[in-house]
């Protein structure tokens, strides 16, 4: 039977493992989007309208943005199974109650732009 101490070790260490992986997806995210719009804008000089290209650019970081911030979110959850005292509970669903809200407006965000992009397309 595994010890409660070994248990809580393991659970930490795979919070801190999901924590790292959604920095990393959200830090990717941000590094390709970052690249894209440097060459978005190299165009730009060139007299290229890029509005919906960048809609297209916020659109892909949104993406990676809601991505990182369901694991951020997972995290959260396996920690406090871990502590799970009053205090830590009312601060993971703080931090839930916080990401949901930013999730929410950047799906909110993301779909408006594809309506947008999808009526600009067939005009």
């Amino acid at each position: 039977m595994i010890k409660p101490a070994l248990l809580i070790y393991i659970v930490n260490q795979i919070s801190a493992i999901i924590g790292i992986a959604a920095i990393l997806i959200i830090t990717w995210g941000a590094f390709i989007i970052f690249i894209d719009l440097i060459k978005l804008e190299f165009n730009r000089f060139k007299g290229i309208k890029l509005y919906y290209e960048r809609t297209i650019l916020r659109h892909r970081f949104g993406s990676y943005l809601l991505l990182g911030l369901e694991f951020l979110i997972a995290a959260d959850v396996i920690l406090t199974i871990s502590q799970p005292s009053l205090e830590e509970i009312t601060i993971l669903a703080s931090i839930v109650g916080i990401r949901t809200v930013i999730s929410y407006f950047l799906d909110k965000e993301i779909v408006y732009s594809e309506k947008r992009g999808n009526r600009g397309k067939h005009n």
